[in-house]
């Protein structure tokens, strides 16, 4: 029996988010500038808006995982990215740097502090429940930009064929426009620092 890695759940669920926002960010390209930010019902107004709010979390804890210190000014703009061009790269970019990080995590740093900037004071947890709380943020707001679709003639695309090894028919196109393989997906190595 293989040893057990504590790891590989969080360098699945990087890959996870990166493969899902590329579905829905695909979704969204087809979208017209007019689509892209009309009023729609659910937490934000906007995809647009729920879209960068996505992009604006994961910059602040990523950059808080990493021992950066930009804390709340990752909100400065609320809105940082006009259109579903500018905003996916963006947000490629980030999903990058989180595989890259969850990629050199062992145990022990899956157990260490993270310092995360709150202003007025500093907030710390271990960095697994930080990637937890992340990628739980992650799903939920993909999930309302998922439901505002529904109200355009785009599609909304199924964003949860990525975890298990079944499904890998159904992401075909999604690894292949990556470049990536099965076993990057569902056996992603740890790689050192």
């Amino acid at each position: 029996m293989p040893e057990y890695d504590s790891s590989r759940v969080f360098r699945k669920l990087a890959r996870n988010n990166r493969l899902a926002n590329f579905r829905l960010h695909h979704a969204c390209l087809q979208l017209s500038q007019e689509e892209f930010v009309a009023p729609r019902v659910s937490f934000f107004p906007t995809l647009r808006a729920t879209l960068n709010h996505i992009y604006t979390v994961d910059r602040f804890y990523i950059d808080a995982i990493k021992g950066g210190t930009l804390g709340l000014d990752a909100f400065a703009e609320e809105e940082p990215f006009a259109t579903m061009v500018e905003l996916r790269i963006a947000q490629a970019e980030l999903d990058e740097a989180l595989i890259a990080f969850v990629d050199r995590l062992d145990g022990e740093g899956l157990a260490a502090t993270v310092n995360i900037h709150r202003g007025t004071r500093i907030q710390q947890d271990r960095c697994d429940d930080v990637l937890s709380h992340l990628f739980q943020h992650q799903t939920h707001h993909r999930g309302q930009a998922h439901a505002m679709l529904s109200g355009t003639m785009i599609e909304p695309p199924q964003l949860d064929e990525f975890i298990v090894g079944d499904d890998a028919k159904a992401r075909k196109a999604e690894m292949d426009a990556l470049g990536w393989t099965e076993a990057d997906l569902m056996f992603p190595a740890r790689r050192s620092s």
